[in-house]
């Protein structure tokens, strides 16, 4: 079971004691990075390829899926003389996926359900079958996120007759889907999604926020520095990883032989992302209507994508649904969890 995603992707098998794995990587992580960076004849998938991402911009593919189905008119990457289509990148990442799990488990790795935003159309989905046939997979079917992600945390635990709302707040994009479940059978009441919102604005407001400081004091910008604003970045993801269990974080920042160091709290991130969190409650709102249900009709909400770890993402659903969200399975690895199942 693979799930293709914006900014990671992560690969599932069922296990000899017929439970759902995820299958680690070559360098031993749960999730691979969505990169590919073309270094002259080689070609690098993965975290090695996202740490280039700003050294060498114009040589790393970053957020492919929002290409997807795009004829080559549309979006191609060009290296070597040679054009890429969005679905030949995307089959990059999955060889590595194919790699690492064949290297891992000891076998070939042939059949595959590969998994889509549900809001994806036909030529998405065709050219995310093209990208697993070109990485040799012979692709037994296309499942809904949102679908994988109710197959992971077990329909037969949620129950029967039950209305699942499904909000699925990755890297890079947005899904809400509202599903109704009737035995085993799941029903998808309405979908809708935002595929340029996701933690990277998170990200992209604190790099503001610090650049913001760092003007007021010295009357300098930082993002004018390539390897100053990579610095900012990482140490914005930090900070933004660390606020979701402590309520204050330093964050560092030298440029031009000047530093200076900024108390980065819960509050202030907040503050600044507060019209991200209104844009997720839009779309929430928009389902349920597009849907014909209310909140309080809502039985159980599950969070999927790793930006739902965020702890305003989940205030804001308790105060929404009048219920705490379920993220009992780890929300990066759901949606490759439940492809597995339904390969299976």
């Amino acid at each position: 079971g693979i799930d293709l995603g914006t900014t990671y992707s992560a690969i599932a098998y069922i296990n000899e004691f017929g439970k759902p794995e995820i299958i680690p990587n070559e360098e031993q992580s749960m999730i691979t990075p969505s990169v590919v960076y073309f270094e002259g004849s080689r070609i690098i998938v993965g975290e090695d390829a996202r740490n280039m991402a700003v050294v060498e911009p114009s040589k790393v593919v970053e957020y492919v899926k929002r290409q997807m189905g795009k004829t080559r008119d549309e979006w191609y990457f060009e290296h070597g003389g040679k054009e890429y289509n969005a679905a030949e990148i995307s089959s990059l990442i999955l060889s590595k996926l194919k790699r690492d799990a064949e290297k891992t488990l000891g076998v070939t790795v042939r059949d595959a359900v590969i998994t889509v935003p549900a809001y994806f159309n036909e030529s998405q989905r065709e050219a995310t079958v093209e990208a697993g046939r070109l990485a040799k997979l012979n692709v037994l079917r296309i499942i809904n996120e949102p679908t994988a992600a109710a197959l992971a945390y077990g329909v037969h635990k949620i129950g029967s007759n039950k209305n699942v709302f499904v909000f699925d707040l990755g890297g890079g994009t947005f899904d809400v889907t509202v599903m109704k479940i009737e035995g085993k059978h799941i029903q998808m009441l309405a979908t809708n999604g935002d595929h340029m919102l996701g933690g990277k604005d998170w990200d992209d407001e604190i790099i503001k926020y610090v650049s913001g400081q760092f003007q007021t004091k010295f009357g300098i910008d930082p993002l004018d520095d390539i390897q100053a604003y990579q610095d900012i970045q990482s140490r914005a993801v930090q900070a933004k990883i660390a606020l979701s269990s402590i309520p204050k974080a330093n964050i560092i920042c030298n440029y031009a032989s000047k530093s200076l160091k900024i108390e980065f709290t819960k509050e202030i991130l907040e503050r600044i992302t507060a019209n991200l969190v209104d844009r997720c409650k839009t779309l929430v709102e928009i389902v349920l209507d597009e849907a014909k249900l209310n909140s309080s009709s809502i039985d159980t909400v599950l969070l999927v994508g790793g930006s739902t770890r965020m702890p305003m993402i989940k205030e804001k659903l308790r105060k929404l649904f009048g219920k705490e969200p379920d993220a009992s399975v780890n929300p990066d690895e759901c949606v490759a969890i439940g492809a597995a199942i339904q390969g299976a």
